[in-house]
């Protein structure tokens, strides 16, 4: 949408030029001046010329003037974000530079974070305009949106590494097998202890940090590790805030929690990036290398934005989502995340065209 009012802005630039140089006022720069072909490069609708030390500034009439053709109007409004805490910090940054980058200084732009289940519940009532997530959406989910009325357009936005940390102190755990972590978080699950793990671990009692249920995150480690998405222990510290696993953590000796690679990083010096091994004999770290080639498995995963397909008719929705699009890799690298890979970007690129045609 940005674009097509640059474009037409444009248009109508080449046109006042051509109106102004076929009836130029007296001593006014000729057509095919060098001035005026700079001009003609210009994004503003007010053209600007010197002749014989004077400024010729054409407007729609042809004539020399002094005053300026109105911009057009800017985007104003409110937009409900809601969803995935995983991708809070992209949204989050988006809508930041929007308002002081982009066309949205007067869009009101709210991100919130109640997990991805709890994004979608909001979403398919109608309560918000676009839905973070950090998995797919359900089956189920697709059916109360379409209860309520609401469709959407889904946009992969970028990727990220499903993270095991460690207290910085833990100098045993450095590799963990999808075994080994089935053992621990499965439901039923009695481990409480590192030696329970593996004979050769020590005596030292294991305190667990993860995903509240509500979480697309919990969700997919669920399926990931345990083998079914909401099949997963109970008796441990569930949250939707992931500065409480990291505090968690990082004040246990034994302490063992997950959340998305981009908090891990952030808090690379408070608790300590644990790998995987997922069954071939290869301990891999998530890093955005081996979530882009699919090396650290099996808990590379991609991001998700889902906009109502009313909402985006609206112009600061669709600006919104045109400007986050266009800006996905800065965006991603400026929070930490993994950018889309080639054939993410020319599926999300398409999906972009398709709006630019609304």
């Amino acid at each position: 949408m940005l674009k097509r009012i640059a474009a037409v802005a444009t248009a109508t630039m080449v046109l006042l030029v051509a109106a102004a140089l076929t009836s130029p006022a007296i001593g006014a720069p000729k057509a095919g001046s060098a001035c005026a072909k700079k001009e003609l490069n210009k994004t503003s609708a007010t053209l600007t010329c010197k002749a014989k030390g004077k400024a010729f500034v054409w407007t729609a009439s042809g004539s020399k003037n002094t005053s300026t053709t109105s911009a057009p109007s800017e985007l104003s409004g409110s937009i409900k974000v809601d969803g995935s805490s995983t991708v809070f910090p992209l949204s989050e940054a988006a809508a930041e530079l929007f308002g002081k980058n982009g066309a949205g200084k007067k869009v009101k732009v709210t991100v919130g974070e109640s997990g991805t289940g709890g994004g979608f519940k909001k979403f398919c009532a109608g309560e918000t305009e676009i839905s973070n997530a950090s998995r797919p959406i359900s089956d189920s989910e697709k059916k109360a949106c379409a209860d309520k009325g609401v469709t959407f357009k889904e946009f992969t936005i970028a990727n990220d590494g499903l993270s095991l940390v460690v207290n910085p102190s833990n100098n045993f755990a450095e590799c963990l097998t999808v075994a080994q972590l089935k053992k621990i978080w499965n439901a039923g699950s009695t481990v409480n202890n590192w030696k329970d793990v593996d004979p050769l671990f020590p005596d030292l009692s294991i305190k667990l940090f993860g995903a509240g249920t509500a979480s697309g995150t919990f969700d997919f480690f669920s399926e990931a590790i345990n083998g079914k998405a909401k099949v997963h222990r109970s008796d441990y510290n569930a949250t939707e805030d992931d500065n409480v696993t990291v505090v968690g953590v990082a004040g246990s000796p034994g302490g063992l929690g997950y959340f998305g690679l981009s908090y891990a990083i952030e808090n690379a010096n408070k608790v300590k990036l644990v790998a995987v091994d997922s069954g071939n004999g290869k301990c891999v770290k998530p890093s955005s290398a081996s979530v882009q080639d699919g090396t650290y498995k099996p808990l590379g995963r991609p991001l998700y934005m889902y906009v109502s397909s009313v909402a985006i008719k609206r112009p600061e929705v669709l600006g919104f989502v045109e400007y986050f699009l266009e800006n996905l890799e800065s965006l991603a690298k400026r929070t930490l995340f993994i950018p889309l890979t080639p054939a993410q970007k020319t599926v999300t690129g398409a999906a972009l065209g398709e709006l630019k045609k609304l």
